[in-house]
């Protein structure tokens, strides 16, 4: 299925339904070179902030996928069907230090229109970033007793910010 470009006003996505039960596919890197990684998230947000559209993605410092968003400057989230929710758990569960888990995942990876990090075949919405900002989670922040419980182990997730430079979906995604 071709997917079509979409203008952010025109988009439409239950971002809760989105992150919380279908989940996105985090990759970064650049698709020239081979040098990707990918993950799935479930955790995120999308907005406005300093004046443009953005992305808000969370890596733990133990996924290997954070050494791609530390060093390349883009990033893409791909929401892929039903149909492939045992890729989906691959990325989630098992590491790239490990080997090829997205040939394994049964995934293609494809070239994205505007940033170096790849897409895919299989997505039916793609939305390419290139990152503006990330932070680190500090706890002595945390404004709520419950939040250090998602942190048994104390790797608190690194937050990052993407422009959302091109978004590209099926028609399920257009209002």
């Amino acid at each position: 299925m071709k997917l079509q470009p979409l203008d952010i006003a025109d988009l439409r996505l239950n971002i809760f339904k989105q992150f919380d039960k279908r989940w996105f596919v985090l990759t970064s890197g650049d698709f020239k070179t081979g040098q990707f990684n990918a993950m799935t998230i479930s955790w995120g947000s999308f907005g406005t902030l300093w004046d443009k559209p953005f992305a808000q993605v969370f890596v733990r410092p133990t996924r290997y996928t954070l050494e791609f968003m530390n060093k390349y400057d883009s990033f893409t989230l791909c929401a892929i069907g039903k149909k492939y929710k045992s890729a989906l758990n691959l990325l989630g569960t098992q590491s790239g230090r490990d080997g090829d888990k997205i040939k394994s995942s049964g995934l293609t990876p494809i070239p994205s229109s505007l940033v170096d990090s790849p897409c895919y075949k299989e997505a039916k919405l793609i939305v390419e970033c290139r990152k503006t900002y990330w932070q680190d989670l500090d706890a002595s922040h945390f404004l709520l007793p419950e939040i250090e419980y998602k942190y048994p182990n104390k790797d608190y997730h690194r937050v990052f910010f993407g422009e959302i430079l091109a978004i590209f979906g099926s028609k399920a995604y257009r209002k």
